[in-house]
Protein backbone atom coordinates (compact mmCIF):
# COMPACT_ATOMS: atom_id res chain seq x y z
CA UNK A 1 0.00 0.00 0.00
CA UNK A 2 1.56 3.52 -0.67
CA UNK A 3 1.50 6.00 1.91
CA UNK A 4 1.72 9.93 0.40
CA UNK A 5 2.75 12.43 3.49
CA UNK A 6 0.02 15.20 3.43
CA UNK A 7 -0.14 18.16 5.56
CA UNK A 8 -4.22 18.48 5.06
CA UNK A 9 -4.51 15.53 6.25
CA UNK A 10 -5.25 16.00 10.38
CA UNK A 11 -2.63 14.83 12.67
CA UNK A 12 -2.95 11.31 13.49
CA UNK A 13 -5.40 10.34 10.85
CA UNK A 14 -5.24 8.48 7.45
CA UNK A 15 -6.97 9.29 4.63
CA UNK A 16 -7.88 6.37 2.54
CA UNK A 17 -8.33 7.85 -0.95
CA UNK A 18 -8.80 4.81 -4.17
CA UNK A 19 -6.12 2.11 -2.18
CA UNK A 20 -3.64 5.08 -1.73
CA UNK A 21 -2.87 6.11 2.40
CA UNK A 22 -2.73 10.03 2.76
CA UNK A 23 -1.36 11.11 6.17
CA UNK A 24 0.41 13.89 8.11
CA UNK A 25 3.15 11.88 9.86
CA UNK A 26 3.62 7.57 9.28
CA UNK A 27 5.46 6.95 11.74
CA UNK A 28 2.24 5.48 14.42
CA UNK A 29 0.90 3.51 10.93
CA UNK A 30 1.64 0.20 11.80
CA UNK A 31 0.74 -3.15 10.27
CA UNK A 32 -2.91 -3.28 11.74
CA UNK A 33 -3.50 0.20 10.50
CA UNK A 34 -2.61 -1.13 7.07
CA UNK A 35 -4.63 -4.47 7.34
CA UNK A 36 -7.25 -1.99 8.58
CA UNK A 37 -6.86 0.05 5.48
CA UNK A 38 -6.77 -3.57 3.20
CA UNK A 39 -9.93 -3.94 4.23
CA UNK A 40 -11.49 -0.53 3.24
CA UNK A 41 -9.39 -1.35 -0.30
CA UNK A 42 -11.77 -4.47 -0.62
CA UNK A 43 -14.82 -2.57 0.19
CA UNK A 44 -13.92 -0.15 -2.28
CA UNK A 45 -13.52 -2.39 -4.86
CA UNK A 46 -16.63 -4.05 -4.46
CA UNK A 47 -18.68 -0.76 -4.90
CA UNK A 48 -16.63 0.68 -7.67
CA UNK A 49 -14.87 3.43 -5.28
CA UNK A 50 -17.39 6.27 -5.84
CA UNK A 51 -20.83 4.69 -4.58
CA UNK A 52 -18.00 3.55 -1.95
CA UNK A 53 -17.85 7.34 -0.74
CA UNK A 54 -20.90 8.44 -1.26
CA UNK A 55 -22.53 5.34 0.98
CA UNK A 56 -19.48 6.42 3.58
CA UNK A 57 -20.90 9.97 3.86
CA UNK A 58 -24.38 9.29 3.78
CA UNK A 59 -24.44 6.24 6.69
CA UNK A 60 -21.93 8.83 8.21
CA UNK A 61 -24.36 11.79 8.33
CA UNK A 62 -27.31 9.07 9.40
CA UNK A 63 -24.89 8.11 11.95
CA UNK A 64 -24.33 11.51 13.18
CA UNK A 65 -28.49 12.15 13.51
CA UNK A 66 -28.74 9.23 15.36
CA UNK A 67 -25.81 9.73 18.09
CA UNK A 68 -25.13 13.76 17.50
CA UNK A 69 -21.31 12.90 18.02
CA UNK A 70 -18.92 12.80 14.78
CA UNK A 71 -16.16 10.22 16.86
CA UNK A 72 -19.35 7.83 17.35
CA UNK A 73 -21.34 8.38 14.16
CA UNK A 74 -17.52 7.50 12.81
CA UNK A 75 -16.87 4.40 14.38
CA UNK A 76 -20.18 2.86 13.73
CA UNK A 77 -20.23 3.43 9.75
CA UNK A 78 -20.79 0.07 8.82
CA UNK A 79 -17.23 -0.03 6.55
CA UNK A 80 -15.68 0.82 10.07
CA UNK A 81 -17.14 -1.75 12.06
CA UNK A 82 -15.99 -4.60 9.52
CA UNK A 83 -12.35 -2.74 9.11
CA UNK A 84 -11.91 -1.93 13.29
CA UNK A 85 -13.27 -5.61 13.91
CA UNK A 86 -10.60 -7.57 11.72
CA UNK A 87 -8.01 -5.34 11.46
CA UNK A 88 -5.29 -7.38 14.15
CA UNK A 89 -6.80 -10.55 12.07
CA UNK A 90 -4.06 -10.06 9.29
CA UNK A 91 -5.52 -14.30 7.48
CA UNK A 92 -9.23 -12.07 7.31
CA UNK A 93 -9.25 -10.89 3.63
CA UNK A 94 -8.30 -14.52 2.27
CA UNK A 95 -11.60 -15.26 3.89
CA UNK A 96 -13.98 -12.63 3.58
CA UNK A 97 -16.98 -12.82 1.96
CA UNK A 98 -18.24 -9.86 -0.17
CA UNK A 99 -20.24 -6.97 1.08
CA UNK A 100 -19.21 -8.60 4.75
CA UNK A 101 -19.66 -5.24 5.39
CA UNK A 102 -23.68 -5.09 4.72
CA UNK A 103 -24.07 -7.46 8.13
CA UNK A 104 -22.97 -4.43 10.08
CA UNK A 105 -25.41 -1.95 9.15
CA UNK A 106 -28.12 -2.94 10.61
CA UNK A 107 -26.67 -2.39 14.19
Amino acid sequence: MKIIKCRWVPKGYCVNLFGTLWSRETGWIDRTVINHERIHNAQQRELLWIPFYILYVIEWLWRLLLYRNHRMAYRNISFEREAYSYGHDFAYLSRRRPYAWLRRLRR
